[in-house]
């Protein structure tokens, strides 16, 4: 049974919670709901109490605010923080940008980033797939649309390197799957978020204010331009450090084998420095 808790514009969020322990916020990705973690969350909760929500426009979640901004889902952030009284987060791709651009304005202690998707003076998160792929969406053709994402963001894998038809004929079978319909049910929505990591591409040093501790993962296996970022990053945050995840892709973290969980869990579980930050 979810819990109802108020955000700031009235709406409800229904917050899912799991285990014992300090308490700890799971801000999930795009294109998928918090469903899509049990792994993860069944694996910590031994050591944490974990509290998960569905980001709005999908599952239980309220409706977005039109126009969207990544405004929404701070505050949202923000009163499930204030509810829970947690100060550790972790955010996995759009859910790791929210949780980043959340720790310059909201009081967290330890953060924890899975394959963040930003844009960085010009570098990180590729760009060249987001017109035609709204274009695709606009006639109508969710497989093409999804081809040129799954291309444009996965540069590694052996399919991005296939003619487009090719994997728009792949992206048609993954439709009649469950998770494939859910994905393409919210790819429009998950484009739109895309456009806002577009909208706050600048220098690493606009998140030099963060002052939690934060560990920047990624999968070894996943896209070349996610160690870009973290390494970018960590050069201007006070406290980070980087962790790539051996065997591990961009959906790792769902799968959330114990070599990707349990250094997770190892910094979270450690209490935060009491040294303040030292300025770069």
């Amino acid at each position: 049974m979810a819990e109802r808790i108020t955000a700031p514009d009235g709406a409800t969020i229904a917050l899912h919670t799991t285990g014992t322990g300090p308490a700890v916020v799971l801000v999930h990705g795009g294109g998928v709901t918090v469903d899509e973690y049990r792994r993860l969350v069944a694996r910590l909760a031994n050591r944490f109490t974990v509290h998960r929500y569905n980001r709005r426009g999908r599952a239980d979640a309220p409706a977005r605010r039109e126009p969207y901004t990544v405004d929404q889902e701070i505050e949202d952030l923000g009163a499930v923080l204030a509810h829970t009284g947690a100060r550790r987060v972790i955010g996995h791709s759009y859910g790791a940008f929210v949780v980043l651009r959340a720790a310059l304005r909201l009081p967290l202690d330890q953060v924890v980033v899975y394959d963040a998707p930003l844009r960085l003076a010009g570098r990180g998160l590729p760009t060249a797939f987001l017109d035609p792929a709204e274009e695709a969406i606009r006639a109508g053709n969710l497989p093409r649309a999804m081809a040129l994402v799954g291309a444009g963001v996965n540069p590694q894998d052996a399919a991005s390197r296939l003619p487009l038809g090719v994997q728009t004929a792949i992206c048609r079978l993954f439709l009649r799957t469950a998770i494939g319909r859910t994905m393409a049910a919210l790819l429009p929505m998950t484009l739109l978020e895309t456009r806002q990591i577009l909208a706050h591409d600048g220098p690493p040093e606009q998140y030099a204010g963060i002052t939690a501790e934060v560990l920047l993962a990624c999968g070894a296996k996943a896209a070349p331009w996610y160690p870009e970022v973290n390494e970018l990053l960590a050069a201007v945050l006070p406290r980070a450090r980087t962790l790539s995840v051996p065997r591990c892709g961009h959906n790792g973290i769902a799968a959330a084998p114990p070599h990707l969980v349990d250094p997770i869990a190892d910094f979270l579980a450690a209490p935060p420095p009491s040294t303040p930050p030292q300025p770069h």
